[in-house]
């Protein structure tokens, strides 16, 4: 992987979510009424976070859990409230910090427990886990970047990784040529439409990611969001 391009890239999500528009994502991650445009969007990531929830198992005591790009930890909440000892990382430690307010407020006891950090969801200081999900935390990489990274992450993991990726479509194209997920000045940086076949091959290929292979697969489309869901085991 191409380490300063992946760096940069970083920076500049690290800046839009921390400093651009982290306002308007506590408010879409909210229950207060939002426009036209982002209630598709509430919509879609509402849909997405139970598929991907789904696929983890509905007992998860004793194990270890990583949110990679945990936003404001809604994902997180419903993992320790099934017993998980989860790792909460995101890059904005604006949203992490609203994360960590939001479950003390709501849910001040639960089976499980959360660990909220800002940072890199690479870092191998992080250690290693059952169960890791990265969901719309990859839709800015292109393939290459993405299967590095789910390579780095697979060998500190024991069962699973689910993860989305922006698949590449006409409409997706059009919808977000510009990088415009919200109007005026809160837009986000452009995403990065992939294409399944050729993500397919770049991860079979990898050397680091032997012995696992492609499991479950969900589209979610709603309105002004659309991401695709994949499960991949080791075998």
């Amino acid at each position: 992987m191409n380490t300063t391009a992946y760096e940069q890239r970083r920076s500049q999500i690290e800046h839009y979510f921390d400093r651009t528009a982290a306002d308007a994502w506590a408010r879409l991650t909210s229950n207060e009424p939002v426009g036209r445009i982002r209630a598709t969007v509430r919509a879609g990531r509402d849909t997405m976070r139970e598929t991907l929830l789904s696929w983890l198992p509905q007992d998860l005591r004793g194990l270890r859990v990583l949110d990679a790009g945990c936003g404001t930890g809604a994902l997180a909440l419903q993992a320790a409230l099934r017993g998980a000892e989860v790792v909460a990382i995101d890059l904005s430690p604006t949203l992490v910090k609203l994360a960590a307010e939001r479950m003390a407020a709501e849910h001040p006891t639960m089976p499980g427990s959360v660990e909220f950090l800002s940072g890199d969801m690479l870092s191998p200081d992080l250690g290693h886990f059952d169960h890791v999900v990265c969901m719309d935390s990859l839709i800015h990489y292109d393939s290459d970047q993405i299967a590095e990274a789910l390579a780095g992450l697979a060998q500190r993991t024991r069962s699973s990784m689910a993860f989305t990726f922006a698949p590449r479509t006409p409409l997706l194209a059009l919808m977000h040529s510009a990088g415009r997920l919200f109007p005026r000045s809160d837009r986000s940086p452009s995403l990065s439409p992939v294409a399944h076949a050729d993500l397919l091959q770049r991860m079979q290929n990898h050397v680091d990611l032997q012995g696992w292979q492609g499991a479950r697969m969900q589209r979610v489309a709603s309105g002004f969001y659309t991401s695709q869901a994949w499960e991949w085991t080791r075998s």
